[in-house]
């Protein structure tokens, strides 16, 4: 019996598998960065070791650290979690030739499978070779890992090149595995995979199906399960399929096996021996722990020969610090408040007053409701995002609630491309008209700008704030009977609650200040001064860092006084295990570079200038 855990991940996976080891009486051990000294793994573990560094090569990449650390905290079992070394045969290997518990697949099953190139051989599909105009689009794609990092829709021959060089180096980076390949990429597919638990008495379990089509950038922001719409003949391929998969390479524990499905044919993709960022909609609908069961395989367990039932429908939606309508670009600062209705389930590796940083992956947390059927899984999750307590950076909140209530998702007709063509309408800016009015009558709660009264009319005091990218303007009086403001009535004004009266109907609002970060309800403004110090103007063609992040490489051979074309890349950040490429904004002259590779910058940093020729 397994009496001591070390988790070999961070965050919100490590959270969900300590949950589940004192459920189940296990001792923890956390691994952390120096970055993640604080972090919320690094306090509810029972014990925790550092890793010296802070970027994933240095500490969760370095097999050799986490089973000194598990063996010097005198852990007597090791689970990868998923992510990083989770699919790493080796890491495996070196575990359990430590005399430790290995809760994961056998390392020989993990080497065949962790590998898309030889998965795909094993399940009789070859990569594409040389590719051709008569092959695209084509998507390269990381031979390790998952979650979108080193994937490339390559749709022009000439930019394969660029699209291999980046995937590799992404790759590189997020699992310590360069290796990429190219296949054919199926458009307007659905992503649908099947969940299996094995043990080691050659059991294999399908635990139905899951739906993952709603994905930016190759990664997955929605789940679900069951996979809707699924004819019964398709689901009963599926199973055998995912099946066959386990059973040739004598697989055990959990693990997932992903297809595209277009045109009622299923398309295997992949498996991946480990568990999964949405398994917990699985266990939502099968009524399992499968951090559990991973763990009772692992001590030798057998399971019965038949799956529990599947009862309802479970939806999980992933909350991102990221800002949708700016390219997804990931967000950092304070996490000031996160909380949701009672009757979803959260999960996640932050608290309130935690740090966001950009080491990591830029994931807050993952909700999930339950229920009888799909549309009130639908309502209900919506429902819950909607009415969240969320206090902190931007998010893709709003993004998961509009989708979640699109058309398109509620008749189960989306499939990958649904962002590509919906990103515009799901991420217009919408604001609550009266929420700087509450903020300003919030801020002057308790406060009069009189010594005595007066019997002539107050002039009206006014406040600014910079609400969905506009300026607006708040204007309200200190009256005899209290503040008031012109076309509503001020029912009550405190400094955390003001409701108005408009058009004979009292709406509430909750307003929380940070600094000057206000939060009305769900409406984030910001307090500008009265007085503004005048902006020092930024040169046309001034290209500035859309996010915190590190200058990883910049393009060949440029310097000042290069001719660039617009949209050629001219260097590239990392944040948050992902690449985003910086582009000439127009045709011209580098007139600026200011930055150099491993330089970090914050949001708004002047990377370089481009010029553009006098007209």
């Amino acid at each position: 019996m397994i009496s001591t855990l070390l988790v070999a991940n961070r965050g919100e996976i490590a959270c969900r598998i300590f949950r589940t080891c004192a459920e189940l009486g296990i001792r923890t051990v956390a691994v952390h960065s120096d970055a993640d000294e604080n972090a919320l793994h690094a306090r509810v573990a029972d014990t925790a070791v550092r890793l010296p560094g802070a970027t994933p090569a240095d500490t969760y990449l370095r097999a050799d650290l986490v089973v000194k650390a598990a063996v010097s905290a005198g852990a007597d079992a090791v689970h990868p979690g998923y992510g990083f070394l989770s699919e790493n045969a080796d890491f495996a290997r070196a575990v359990i030739d430590a005399g430790l518990v290995w809760i994961g697949p056998p390392p020989e099953a993990i080497e065949a499978m962790a590998s898309k190139t030889r998965a795909k051989e094993l399940m009789g599909i070859a990569p594409l070779g040389e590719v051709t105009d008569a092959d695209l689009p084509v998507l390269v794609k990381a031979a390790a890992g998952g979650g979108g990092r080193g994937m490339r829709v390559v749709r022009r021959l000439d930019e394969l090149a660029a699209a291999l060089e980046g995937a590799r180096a992404e790759a590189a980076s997020a699992f310590g595995d360069g290796e990429v390949f190219v296949e054919p990429y199926i458009e307007h597919g659905r992503h649908v995979e099947v969940q299996i638990l094995a043990d080691t008495h050659g059991t294999v379990w399908p635990l139905g199906t899951r739906d993952c089509s709603l994905q930016r950038r190759h990664q997955k922001v929605i789940e679900e399960a069951p996979a809707p719409g699924l004819p019964e003949g398709l689901v009963k391929e599926l199973h055998a399929l995912a099946v066959r998969a386990a059973r040739s390479v004598a697989y055990a524990g959990a693990g997932t096996v992903e297809f595209l499905v277009a045109d009622g044919k299923a398309h295997f993709l992949e498996m991946n021996t480990r568990l999964q960022v949405e398994h917990p909609v699985t266990e939502a609908v099968f009524g399992l722990d499968l951090v559990a069961e991973q763990i009772r395989v692992a001590e030798g367990h057998t399971l019965p020969l038949d799956a529990p039932r599947a009862r309802g429908h479970a939806i999980e939606a992933r909350l991102y610090a990221e800002d949708p309508a700016r390219d997804w670009a990931p967000q950092t600062g304070t996490l000031h408040r996160l909380a949701v209705p009672a009757g979803v389930r959260l999960d996640t590796g932050y608290t309130d007053g935690d740090e966001i940083g950009v080491h990591y992956d830029a994931m807050l947390a993952k909700a999930v409701a339950h229920a009888p059927t799909r549309a009130e899984a639908l309502r209900k999750l919506a429902h819950a995002l909607d009415q969240a307590t969320l206090h902190g950076p931007t998010t893709n909140r709003d993004l998961l609630v509009r989708s979640l209530r699109h058309e398109e998702v509620a008749t189960a007709r989306m499939d990958t491309g649904f962002y590509d063509r919906h990103l515009t309408e799901l991420t217009a800016p919408t604001a609550d008209p009266h929420a700087p009015l509450a903020a300003a009558l919030a801020d002057a709660h308790g406060r009069s700008p009189f010594g005595g009264w007066r019997n002539l009319p107050s002039q009206p005091q006014t406040k600014r704030y910079l609400m969905a990218g506009e300026e607006h303007e708040a204007r309200y009086r200190h009256t005899r009977e209290g503040l008031t403001a012109d076309g509503v009535r001020v029912v009550h004004a405190g400094a955390r609650l003001v409701v108005l009266d408009i058009d004979g109907v009292h709406r509430k609002f909750e307003v929380a200040r940070y600094g000057d970060r206000i939060h009305v309800n769900n409406t984030p403004l910001t307090a500008l001064p009265r007085f503004p110090d005048a902006k020092a103007q930024l040169a046309p063609g001034s290209l500035l860092a859309p996010m915190p992040g590190t200058v990883v490489r910049i393009a060949e051979g440029l310097e000042v006084g290069a001719e660039v074309e617009a949209g050629r890349p001219l260097l590239w950040l990392e944040a948050m295990k992902m690449q985003h490429q910086i582009t000439a904004p127009v045709t011209g002259t580098l007139s600026e570079l200011r930055v150099v590779v491993g330089q970090q910058v914050e949001p708004g940093s002047l990377l370089a200038v481009v010029q553009a020729p006098p007209l």
